[in-house]
């Protein structure tokens, strides 16, 4: 019993630790459907920036995304058996997200005045926040403007939940 337990703290760690291989590799998987669904609705973007404030949103739009404003955004991804998270996981799922994407909102709260800012909270078990959810749903039907093909949205959530 005591391996199994000792196993078992392993994979959580590994699911948690910022540092590890895999907290990463779900990150940059994030940002890169992130990247390929702009690509697809013909909107230039950037990533790897760095703020004066030493800030680093994973991207920006080049151009304006809304109200002459360019878009900026930031993932987290959130997992729900951490320590910090079980007891709101435990009542409703994406409970964790919202309060990830609430405290990012927060971080970022200083560039609303010449970007707009997006949370991107998704949780290991695919659950995401609300606002995450909602932008996803207007992104997926940007998309489809340019392709023509109406279930874009539908996709975008597909590779999200892989």
């Amino acid at each position: 019993m005591f391996a199994w337990l000792w196993f078992s703290d392993q994979r959580l760690h590994y699911f948690m630790c910022k540092h590890a291989h895999g907290y990463t590799a779900r990150h940059q998987s994030l940002n890169d459907v992130f990247s390929r669904a702009f690509a697809s609705a013909g909107i230039l973007a950037t990533s790897g920036l760095v703020g004066g404030d030493g800030k680093r949103p994973d991207g920006l739009t080049v151009v304006p995304w809304q109200s002459g404003k360019p878009l900026t955004w930031d993932v987290t991804v959130v997992h729900t058996l951490a320590d910090s998270c079980v007891s709101q996981t435990s009542r409703s799922a994406g409970a964790a997200a919202e309060l990830a994407a609430s405290r990012k909102s927060a971080k970022y709260a200083d560039l609303l005045q010449s970007h707009l800012f997006q949370s991107i909270a998704v949780e290991t078990s695919s659950s995401m926040d609300s606002s995450t959810a909602t932008f996803f749903t207007d992104f997926g039907r940007k998309i489809s403007s340019v392709s023509g093909e109406v279930r874009e949205a539908s996709f975008l959530f597909q590779r999200i939940s892989v």
